[in-house]
Order: C-alpha cells, then structure tokens, then sequence
C-alpha cells in the first residue's frame, strides 16, 4: 500500500529530534509532528542541563550503556558544531559518615558502566576546591559537564531539515491505526487537521508516551507501560554561588537529591525535588524553598536565608510508581511489541538530554530487530 511519508517521528524533545536527525542522516524521508507551538517545550525545556557522567545507574542497564555512550558522544557533537557547552565536573558529597561508605559503592558501579575517571576526596581536600563546602568526603567527576539545551535541539533540528526532514508544529496526534500488511494510518488535529499515513513511526512524545501508544490501534496492550509524573521544582539563588562546580548530595529514590547546579552564565540553581502528581502541572509551590534550605545547607551551612527565588518546573515521564524499584528507559521495538516499523520510547527521563545520540541509534537498531 502506498503512503504519504516513509517516516513519522512524534515529539520534537531532544530525543525526538536526534531520532529524526539520525534517521534522515540514514536517507530516510522524515516528518517531526509536534503538538505544540515549537521544538523542546516540555520535558527538554524543563531540565537541569547537565551532561551526565553515567555514575548512578544499574550495571548494564540502558541508562548506564547510553548515558556513557551518549556522553562521549555529545561532547564531540558539541564541539563540531559550536553548541555551548563547559566540561565543569561535578562534587557528590557525603556529609555524614554514614553517607560516606556509600561513596565507594557508587564509585564502583560507576566503574562498571565504564566511568574509570572518579576520584575519592576527603574533606580537606574537596574543600580545597570549593572552600564553602561541608562534607566528610567525595567524588570528584571531572567529566560531568553543562550545555545550552536550546542550542543543542537547535542544532539537531537544523541537521535534520538539512538532511531533507521537515518539522510540523501545533499539530497533536489523535489516534492512529496498524495497517494489516505494513504501515500506519494517523490522525492529527490541530488549526489543520490531516490524515497521514507512514511506514515508520517514532513515539518520542514524552510525558505521555504510553497514552499515545494506547490511541493506535493495533499495538498490543500489555506492551505498554503505565505512566507516573513525577514533578521537580527548582529554586534560584539570587547573587553569584560561590562554588565553580556541580555539587550533588547523595541520590534519593526517585531522583539525585536538591542539587547544586551552574548554568553557563555562572547563574546558580538547587533542585530539583520530587513531587510525584496526578497531571500536568508545571506551577511552582513558593513554599517548597523552605526544605530546599534544610536540604542544601547539610553541604553548604553558610547559605543565608532568604536568597532563594522560585525557578521553574519540571517533571520527569516516569514508567515506575513511587513505590517501585526506578525503571530502565524501554526503547520498545518490533521484537518486543510485533510492530514493524514502530519504536516506542517510554520513561525517558534523565539522563535523556546527555544520551539523545546513543537513544537515536538503538532506535535504528531497534527498528531492524524485527
């Protein structure tokens, strides 16, 4: 049967776009359908904008592979093609001794993912470093880093258009079928409601990835995870930080503890928290700063009250509730699912920004695993 387009990426995140720019550096013909007004205006606006090491996560999961994979390549995507980006490294900070006997076993898991640059500090000598801090020790990570998100999608978009791809904006898809012999009839809505049709679809919607999954007919259920939100507000810390680092506590269940972080202007930041909700609400609760300075001066005691400013929101597209064990991201194939030409990307939470090029060539490999 014919089709309108061979190929139908849904989401224009960063991991939206990179799927679409490697498909279309691949040859392929490519459409980026976004329900709204632009690129990166959920998810991927609403981040801390690090680069991430590959410390934390579970020894051989695909957060650990890609993340590391992802980093390496980032980094040199970055500098080929001028995005904004500073290599800062980055402190995880034990404050009581009980915390500090966790620090080996996450340098050591960090060992197996393939992170080997870690390095043990005790307090004098990370205090050496950043002169405000208060720890028992901590691991240094010299190669986590921060990057102009923005200008990373930017950049990804213009690769893909140049390679042929085109992006459709304010155009929210509404259900879809599987076509018996091959293929994928969809409708969109939006001020110019179509019907198209494709052969390749990439669900990188986000937040709601599994409701969207859910409106094509066709995709078998049990497929498709259950989705959670699990929101993060971040605070801004009014006057200049005196720390030239990322500095984290150690992680929490659902996401790294308030953290420290530096844009690429120096302005500093703290979160986030973890909120888990029940829709999507990206209003910030003023009233949260009050734990945010119980939580950061277990680091940093010499911060003043008063010089935290609400920031903003974000909230992470979790596949696992806040009682269950983190979920891996879940690139969802033809092997796992029976769909040819379909990939679903579900939980693609952090480190989502850091391994967009790792996640957009296992989609290719997904795509062929039939």
């Amino acid at each position: 049967m014919n089709t309108d387009i061979d190929c139908i990426v849904v989401g224009a995140g960063v991991v939206g776009l990179a799927i679409a720019r490697q498909l279309s550096l691949s040859g392929r013909e490519v459409m980026v359908v976004e329900a709204m007004e632009g690129i990166g205006t959920g998810t991927s606006a609403r981040n801390s904008e690090v680069i991430h090491a590959g410390i934390y996560y579970p020894a051989g999961s695909l957060k650990a592979k890609l993340c590391v994979q992802g980093r390496h390549m980032l980094y040199d995507y970055c500098a080929a093609r001028g995005v904004a980006h500073k290599r800062i490294g980055k402190l995880i900070v034990a404050t009581t001794e009980q915390e500090s006997v966790h620090l080996e076993g996450i340098r050591e898991k960090a060992r197996i993912n393939g992170v080997d640059d870690l390095e043990v500090l005790t307090a004098a000598q990370a205090k050496s470093l950043e002169p405000a801090l208060s720890c028992t020790s901590a691991l240094l990570s010299p190669s986590t880093g921060i990057i102009d998100s923005h200008g990373l999608m930017l950049a990804y978009q213009g690769d893909a258009e140049n390679a042929g791809a085109q992006c459709v904006f304010h155009t929210p898809l509404l259900s879809g079928t599987v076509r018996t012999h091959g293929g994928f009839d969809l409708t969109f809505g939006g001020a110019d409601a179509m019907q198209l049709s494709c052969n390749v679809l990439i669900n990188a919607s986000g937040l709601h990835a599994p409701t969207l999954a859910r409106r094509i007919a066709g995709i078998p259920s049990q497929a498709i995870p259950n989705e959670y939100l699990c929101k993060g507000s971040y605070f801004t810390l009014q006057g200049r930080a005196p720390f030239t680092r990322l500095i984290y506590p150690i992680p929490q269940h659902a996401g790294l503890g308030v953290h420290l972080t530096l844009d690429l202007g120096g302005q500093a930041k703290f979160g986030p928290d973890t909120e888990w909700i029940d829709h999507v609400d990206y209003d910030i609760d003023p009233s949260r700063c009050e734990g945010f300075y119980e939580a950061v001066r277990t680091y940093w005691p010499g911060m003043r009250d008063g010089t935290l400013s609400p920031g903003y929101t974000g909230i992470r597209p979790k596949i696992s509730g806040p009682h269950e064990p983190a979920a891996d991201f879940m690139i969802s194939g033809p092997a796992h699912h029976g769909v040819p030409g379909l990939v679903n990307l579900f939980g693609i939470e952090s480190p989502g920004l850091t391994s967009s090029l790792a996640i957009a060539q296992e989609t290719l490999l997904r795509l062929q695993q039939d």
